[in-house]
């Protein structure tokens, strides 16, 4: 947390020159507090970049010790089943489910669009069969 330094103003009269000294020390003090907030946010930022490159170097490191492991010729259809159970795990855990009320909304519209896209469909076949046989019973 920064220091806060408060300053009372005084209004008791002509202000000599020990009070404008007094005043430029106060502000110059003000100055050195906030450099050293400064500093210590950019010194946070710094060691928060370094830890995160510390994280990926271990990362990395792990990942190449796991790519170095050949696993026998036997094993790796069951090594890969594994990894894809594990890995479809994880994106579920990633979906955001939706809620009760647009789950309804969601199903209905669908059900909606099938009945439609369905008349449309038996429209045209009722209006393909007319055509077809129009022309055959001409023949």
């Amino acid at each position: 947390m920064a220091n806060v330094t408060r300053i009372k103003a005084k209004d008791d009269g002509p202000k000599s020159k020990a009070d404008k000294s007094g005043d430029a020390e106060v502000t110059r003090k003000l100055s050195v507090k906030a450099k050293n907030s400064e500093n210590k946010k950019v010194r946070a930022k710094e060691a928060a970049a370094a830890k995160k490159a510390t994280r990926a170097e271990k990362k990395a490191a792990k990942k190449a010790a796991k790519e170095g492991k050949k696993t026998f010729i036997l094993f790796r259809p069951f090594v890969a089943v594994g990894r894809y159970i594990r890995d479809s795990f994880r994106e579920v855990r990633q979906v955001r489910w939706p809620d009760r009320k647009s789950t309804w909304k969601m199903t209905l519209s669908v059900i909606l669009y099938v009945f439609l896209i369905a008349a449309i469909i038996m429209l045209l076949d009722a209006f393909f069969t007319f055509i077809f046989n129009q022309l055959l019973s001409n023949i």
